[in-house]
């Protein structure tokens, strides 16, 4: 089925009035975590992960999608409002966005990051369409021994590359890794770390991990660092902008999603690289007349190129994960395991077992940009008034939540221990500076890629050289080798020099 077909067929299922309103509602919610600090769309869509369990596989993660596409977009009101980025991506955004607020100039920040965000959000969604389908084909001819070399590199790059250390990075995955061994193994039968608890013979639910990391640990540890106070709000003013605003906008927005959409269908691309990318190249590239306004007064330019690479890197990010059934950030990780909860397995053969399901979820993200286009810009003036709810009551809510639908997945009592047990790991994570997303990714990946490395070796015979004698798996191994070790020896090779 071509991209144009696949479309048609979508916007038939996805124009219909539950699917519409499942949009509606994703769109709704993520806009509102990502107006929060310290709640994005991983601890989110974590929450809603037990509606898996009652909800139809395409309106959950039509769901799923427009919590993801709306966090981006939300996290950009308290970037430019209260100086304090609602998401990783909207670091940036501050930068420029704050001071423009400081100068009266919030409407028209807040109205070049939104529609920034939709024409990204549109070349994004575009992108998937038309790229899905091509890197499904080469996917196809991947064997046991270049998924495995998939999976390492996925493995280095998440671990190695997001984190601040290294080290650090695969101390998760290694935890994740483990996690995933837990049950029985499905070639011998033997079961493996179970401790003779019966509950953990079907191994530890990637649902109830999930939630415990994203939701859990996030509530406990920002109870532990709660400091009080209400944030003070700068006034929005008019949410227009002027024909100079406009003309100033227009190439960085078309720059910027240039730039955001290959970064994220890269394995560790992110959305942290791109947008800062992003703001250099504005920098550089604006009018000489406009250059003094940059960290002064704020550019407009430095709001608009990082929030549209923010979008359409958050889109390419759900190339991998449908592709190749890789996920390269923790919100695709999290939405993986949803796509499991289902029976449903992402990679090579998903547009053709699944094909109703990709393209009326891709139609759904054409629509959920034009739905965030029209709560973002009427409703600041409520999304400002959701930052006013205090935070022992949202903590205390979330955790609440955690508990009710981790209870409802398996009427468990083990279970609840689990969550709370690995809660607090996740808390000590993140107050030690753990990156948590390696976790639940190594737990998803780490089954699948033992099941590779088996196939491999059983195609072989044994033949470990398998994994460098085949062209495409000694190339992507040799690629996770740079990742890892690229930075040192740039380091090294800097001090050497100088």
């Amino acid at each position: 089925m071509d991209a144009i077909a696949g479309l048609s067929l979508g916007f038939s299922h996805a124009l219909s009035l539950p699917n519409l309103g499942w949009a509606m509602l994703g769109c709704f919610l993520g806009t509102a975590v990502g107006v929060l600090p310290g709640i994005g769309p991983a601890l989110t869509i974590a929450l809603l992960l037990p509606i898996t369990f009652q909800v139809s596989a395409t309106g959950a993660f039509i769901l799923f999608c427009g919590v993801f596409y709306g966090a981006m977009y939300g996290g950009s009101t308290t970037s430019i409002l209260l100086n304090a980025p609602g998401e990783s991506g909207s670091i940036i955004t501050a930068l420029e966005g704050a001071k423009m607020a400081r100068n009266g100039r919030a409407g028209p920040a807040l109205a070049t990051a939104a529609i920034g965000s939709f024409v990204a959000g549109v070349v994004g969604t575009l992108g998937i369409a038309f790229l899905g389908p091509v890197i499904v084909d080469f996917a196809l001819v991947l064997g046991p021994a270049e998924y495995f070399a998939l999976m390492v590199l996925c493995f280095v790059t998440v671990s190695a590359v997001l984190g601040g250390s290294a080290l650090r990075g695969l101390v998760s995955l290694g935890f994740g890794l483990l996690l995933g061994l837990v049950g029985i193994d499905l070639q011998t039968g033997q079961p493996r770390l179970t401790f003779g608890v019966p509950e953990l013979l079907d191994g530890v639910n990637v649902v109830l991990v999930a939630v415990a990391l994203f939701a859990v640990g996030e509530a406990l540890h920002m109870a532990w660092r709660h400091r009080g106070g209400t944030p003070q709000v700068l006034p929005v003013g008019r949410l227009t902008l002027s024909r100079a605003d406009l003309k100033r906008s227009f190439w960085p927005w078309m720059r910027g999603a240039g730039l955001g959409f290959p970064f994220g269908v890269l394995p560790a691309g992110g959305t942290e690289m791109p947008t800062m990318l992003s703001y250099y190249a504005e920098r550089k590239l604006v009018a000489p007349e406009h250059r003094a306004e940059f960290g002064t007064t704020g550019a407009i330019e430095g709001v608009a190129g990082p929030e549209a690479a923010n979008n359409a890197a958050a889109a390419g990010i759900l190339v991998p994960m449908l592709t190749l059934g890789l996920p390269t950030s923790a919100t695709a990780a999290i939405m993986l395991s949803a796509f499991q909860s289902y029976g449903i397995q992402p990679g090579p053969l998903l547009f053709q077992t699944q094909g109703e399901l990709v393209w009326t979820l891709i139609a759904s993200l054409f629509i959920a940009n034009v739905m965030l286009v029209v709560l973002n810009l009427p409703l600041v003036g409520l999304w400002v008034r959701i930052l006013k709810i205090p935070q022992p009551q949202l903590y205390a809510g979330i955790l609440v939540f955690a508990t009710i639908g981790t209870y409802g997945i398996s009427n468990s009592v083990v279970d609840l221990v689990l969550l709370y047990v690995i809660g607090t790991i996740g808390m000590f994570m993140r107050r030690f500076d753990f990156p948590v997303a390696p976790v639940v990714i190594g737990m998803i990946l780490g089954p699948m890629a033992e099941q590779a490395l088996r196939q491999a070796l059983t195609i072989s015979q044994g033949d470990w050289s398998v994994f460098v004698t085949r062209p495409g798996s000694l190339l992507i191994l040799l690629v996770a080798v740079l990742a890892l070790a690229g930075p040192r020896l740039w380091v090294a090779w800097r001090v050497r020099r100088g």
